[in-house]
């Protein structure tokens, strides 16, 4: 009886193996290599247009102020920097609107509380207002729109020749209004003027 056992147990042992030897030599499959999708980058926008509503819900074209180098200034009502400069932008508009220059802010923000914040802060340049479309309009720059205060430079022929992020400061304008108006009177190219504008 333990012969006949001995020989059954050999012959199911030889039996796993030689299962074993063929499981062995057939070729394994890796799963397929799923690739990473590619990383989008935003392409620049060189003549940026859109529409957005200002505080009374009158939409308005950027087209509207063409002809003038426009500062399009991307603020909201929770943002302190953006609320500092404000004074600053306006002080700028009243110096600078018989030279050509346009500023127009652009809230990233809900309707009422910038409605109720514009009251209040007797801006004296137009206030457009968009959520996710305010955001797209930024994103059109070619740059990473990573946060507020953030501010478009577009030339008189519509063309956008620079971006900055964070809050200006007087040098800042400064800057841009020599900058531009050497653009105007065709003293600087397009690409010097892109040049200076991203050293601010």
């Amino acid at each position: 009886m333990s012969r006949v056992f001995l020989v059954f147990a050999s012959a199911l042992v030889a039996l796993m193996a030689g299962a074993l030897f063929y499981a062995a030599r057939i070729p394994v499959q890796s799963p397929p290599v799923q690739h990473a999708e590619p990383v989008r980058t935003l392409e620049a926008v060189t003549h940026p247009a859109f529409t957005l509503p200002d505080v009374t819900g009158t939409p308005h074209e950027l087209a509207e102020w063409s002809g003038k180098n426009r500062i399009l200034n991307f603020w909201a009502t929770w943002c302190a920097p953006c609320r500092r400069e404000i004074p600053l932008l306006k002080t700028f508009q009243d110096e600078q609107r018989d030279n050509g220059f346009q500023v127009i802010g652009i809230a990233v923000d809900f309707a009422e509380p910038v409605a109720n914040y514009a009251e209040a802060a007797q801006f004296n340049y137009p206030i457009l207002i968009g959520e996710q479309d305010a955001m797209a309009v930024a994103e059109s720059s070619g740059i990473e729109f990573v946060g507020l205060p953030f501010t478009m430079f577009v030339a008189s022929d519509g063309e956008l020749v620079g971006a900055y992020i964070g809050e200006l400061h007087r040098s800042h304008l400064d800057t841009i209004v020599e900058v531009m108006t050497r653009l105007d009177r065709a003293e600087i190219s397009k690409d010097d003027a892109r040049a200076a504008l991203k050293k601010l």
